[in-house]
């Protein structure tokens, strides 16, 4: 009675997600958050939209995902033809300016559900960055990442392995009631959020041009 409403809400997983849309983890001035990375495409030319306010670095990011999707995708999604699509990735609360390079893996999985039409589990969140051979590199601000995972009741946490040495800062109270899965590149960030398995070797083969016969990718249930 005395504070009045309550003016501001953290956002919670305990949520029912549709193909797209997938949980990351932020790092603010004022400590870690959740956000929620959208996907959506319609009939167009190839366009991808950016909306939430996102720096030049998170946009760089989402370029680099989209350019892994597409080069994954003759064999993942075959029917989806990228050339007349449109993609819109958003990240909501956009009066909230964003940036950093930590959502890599978060905007490739989110338009590979999409594409697939899988859902991945919203109380399993992620961050690192991605580069365009599918390896996952080391953030910052995982102590703090964690924490607030920890308090929007996420499960499970996907990150790189080199990030391994920061979870020493996490307190254990919190880390026994998470599952960390440490990634080395995206064929594991896929396996795990997605069920498809993508040989490590062919996934070279399909970044620099080989045709998707010579591919190898098992898609699950």
């Amino acid at each position: 009675e005395i504070l009045g409403n309550e003016k501001y809400q953290p956002e919670s997983s305990d949520q029912n997600f549709r193909p797209g849309v997938i949980t990351g983890l932020a790092w603010t001035p004022t400590g870690g958050d959740i956000l929620f990375i959208e996907s959506a495409s319609m009939p167009g030319s190839g366009k991808l939209t950016l909306t939430g306010q996102l720096g030049d670095v998170m946009k760089e990011s989402a370029q680099i995902a989209m350019s892994l999707a597409r080069s994954l995708s003759a064999s993942i999604a075959p029917t989806v033809n990228f050339e007349k699509q449109d993609f819109h990735i958003h990240v909501p609360s956009g009066a909230i300016p964003k940036d950093g390079p930590s959502a890599g893996i978060t905007l490739l999985t989110s338009i590979l559900a999409l594409v697939t039409e899988k859902r991945v589990d919203p109380k399993m969140a992620m961050t690192g960055e991605v580069t365009l051979r599918g390896a996952v590199m080391p953030v910052g601000g995982i102590k703090e990442k964690v924490l607030a995972a920890h308090r929007a009741g996420i499960k499970t946490i996907i990150l790189s392995r080199k990030n391994e040495q920061d979870l020493k800062d996490v307190p254990a109270e919190v880390k026994n009631t998470i599952e960390f899965v440490l990634v080395e590149n995206v064929e594991e960030v896929l396996a795990r959020t997605l069920n498809l398995q993508i040989d490590q070797f062919k996934l070279s083969g399909i970044l620099f041009g080989k045709t998707a016969a010579e591919t190898s990718v098992t898609v699950g249930n």
